[in-house]
């Protein structure tokens, strides 16, 4: 599939799931667990150990079911190996040029990190197809309304403090999908295997976005 058939995925979806833990063994049956609640976008985080491996298991198990990324990818040539080992798309906390690069040149959806306006916007130029604003709870959701107004063009998505009380505020203030951590995979669940526990709480954020979404 092209980019922006994966694109619009992400829009659909209106929650990237950042799915981290210190072992990899569940975390199949994690992004199982989400795409069971109505959440089938979600990024495995490099800083997992054998996220590749993830990655690969989980397209297998999965197939098209979950759109299944990399998160903190920090350089090229590791956006590329995640890329080989199935992702198909590139999330990071920064902004790498070469890494933008990489994804265009195999034709996969990127979100790199920026904070400030100008980061924001060379984030954008350098071909973007969504800005992660990250650490997001920072600034809060007024900021989104704040960049809206100058920057309407670009495709913003919160990461970091977005939860269940905050999650409309940020869709209210412009952001086009929500990154959602811990706040969504619980550690504490991950550890105890509980994934109905992460399919109930999966389907609370895809209620609030198809809510919000109603009007």
């Amino acid at each position: 599939m092209s980019r922006e058939h994966h694109l619009q995925r992400v829009l659909d979806c209106g929650i990237v799931a950042v799915v981290r833990f210190s072992a990899p063994e569940p975390l199949v049956g994690v992004v199982e667990a989400l795409a069971a609640g109505g959440v089938t976008v979600a990024e495995v985080t490099l800083t997992v150990p054998g996220a590749l491996d993830v990655i690969r298991a989980a397209r297998r198990q999965l197939g098209d079911r979950v759109l299944l990324g990399a998160g903190t990818v920090l350089d090229p040539e590791t956006a590329r190996a995640a890329l080989l080992a199935g992702a198909e798309f590139i999330v990071a906390p920064n902004l790498n040029p070469d890494v933008i690069k990489t994804c265009r040149r195999y034709d996969k959806l990127v979100m790199p990190g920026a904070f400030t306006p100008t980061e924001v916007v060379a984030a954008w130029e350098a071909g973007a197809d969504v800005v992660k604003v990250f650490p997001a709870d920072v600034v809060g959701p007024a900021f989104f309304k704040a960049l809206r107004g100058p920057l309407p063009q670009v495709k913003l998505m919160p990461t970091g403090g977005v939860d269940l009380t905050t999650a409309t505020e940020f869709l209210a203030a412009g952001a086009v999908c929500l990154g959602v951590g811990g706040n969504l995979v619980d550690p504490k669940a991950v550890a105890a295997g509980d994934f109905a526990r992460i399919t109930q709480t999966a389907r609370q954020y895809a209620e609030i976005v198809k809510r919000y979404r109603a009007g």
